[in-house]
């Protein structure tokens, strides 16, 4: 007996999507709209432009939710996607022209995609794609693969190469933002296929040590000497700010500074939709990497706070899809999606508050941006498409099984 996907559908996750997806338009138009103004441009553009990207995922979810994802179990087809993102990821960095002070962007006419931005998915595939195929090794790492020197199942090994190249590849555009965020994922799905706690806590004083003798050395040996690195000037610049803002108030500190005054400026209920002071020429990257900040400023605490409130409820049921199901790959997938938009949400704010350093990070939904947008409601469609499969098969399990005690019922009355 066969169910019908329709019907299945988890709407305490489409509808977030869909609710934070359009106050992402509100958001695009207020912080987008001062500027086009300003140069004789028309208001709505950035707006509109980022309704077709919309427009574009949604038929995207659309088309993953009716799809079988069976191909995504196929270990050629994840080698082959890798081998067209490594192509596009070298094409960005060696080829493109440089924005922001990195190599990150590909122009193809009036549309312009971010690689970075669909390796996050790729990363997530590739380890659902690794640890459901060894998931009994996974849980006796403790007694077996340990015995062996090997901590990750042998498909990981074996890719580790286009995994590295890969994030080599994001890191020296370079963009350590998506690289960070790609590794944190990373370690966060390695930690929940069952590996044993010590290597939890390993690897965990492993990224805070490194972390901070990074940040020590840049400390000792200054930031200014750092911005002379061709690679990391201008990663450079966002470290110096990080340490004291206020010292370099007119170059790197410039953006934090103002930040922090639109956030002190929004107070508990904002200046109002579209009245922000910051976004008008004094934040820089006000519609994307700080766009938080001006919303902070028109909705202030409590409306921000709203909305965050929101993405997490949002990031719980994806969770929660993940927990529940019973297919290792499908369980995989969605605490990926998860760990990625918490990620994410935790290094835009982190940076905009200078609790970590800038990274140039955007923040899903609200940031303009159609790559992260497309990128995003993939994952959501992927997540979507898991759900109801995992529900499908819950539900043929039970008729089958009714049916199968109504058999011998029958069979004991004859």
């Amino acid at each position: 007996m066969k169910v019908s996907k329709r019907h299945l559908l988890n709407y305490s996750i489409l509808i977030p999507y869909l609710i934070l997806s359009v106050i992402g338009l509100l958001v695009v138009y207020s912080t987008t709209s001062t500027s086009l103004i300003q140069v004789g441009g028309n208001p709505f553009a950035s707006v509109i432009n980022q309704g077709l990207f919309w427009g574009l995922s949604l038929l995207a979810i659309t088309f993953i939710y009716r799809l079988k994802l069976t191909f995504l179990r196929s270990a050629n087809t994840m080698v082959f996607v890798m081998g067209i993102e490594i192509l596009l990821l070298i094409i960005a960095r060696f080829f493109s022209k440089e924005i922001n002070g990195a190599h990150g962007w590909i122009s193809a006419g009036p549309i312009t995609f971010q690689p970075a931005e669909y390796l996050k998915l790729i990363v997530i595939w590739m380890m659902a794609l690794t640890f459901a195929r060894r998931q009994r090794e996974v849980a006796m790492y403790d007694y077996q693969a340990l015995s062996r020197g090997h901590l990750f199942p042998r498909q990981l090994q074996d890719w580790r190469v286009y995994l590295a190249v890969m994030v080599g590849l994001v890191v020296i555009q370079p963009d350590l933002g998506n690289a960070t965020i790609i590794i944190l994922t990373l370690f966060i799905m390695c930690c929940v296929t069952g590996v044993a706690y010590r290597w939890f806590s390993t690897g965990l004083a492993f990224i805070a040590g490194g972390a901070t003798l990074f940040l020590g050395f840049i400390g000792m040996v200054g930031a200014d000497r750092m911005a002379k690195v061709p690679v990391f000037g201008y990663v450079a610049k966002r470290f110096k700010a990080f340490y004291n803002p206020f010292k370099d108030a007119s170059d790197s500190g410039h953006q934090l500074i103002n930040s922090y005054y639109a956030m002190s400026n929004g107070g508990w209920f904002g200046r109002g939709l579209g009245n922000s002071i910051e976004k008008k020429g004094y934040l820089p990257e006000a519609t994307t990497d700080f766009v938080f900040s001006i919303v902070i400023e028109e909705l202030g605490l409590i409306g921000a706070g709203l909305i965050l409130a929101l993405m997490f409820f949002l990031i719980l049921r994806i969770f929660l899809v993940g927990i529940k199901a019973k297919d290792a790959f499908n369980a995989m997938i969605a605490l990926g999606v998860g760990s990625l938009l918490l990620v994410q949400v935790f290094v835009n704010i982190g940076g905009i508050s200078g609790l970590i350093p800038s990274t140039g990070v955007t923040f899903p939904f609200l940031s303009q941006g159609g790559n992260s947008l497309l990128t995003i409601s993939v994952a959501i469609g992927l997540v979507l498409n898991i759900d109801a499969n995992e529900k499908r098969q819950v539900i043929e399990e039970e008729v089958e099984e009714e049916l199968n005690e109504l058999r011998f019922s029958f069979d004991d009355e004859l």
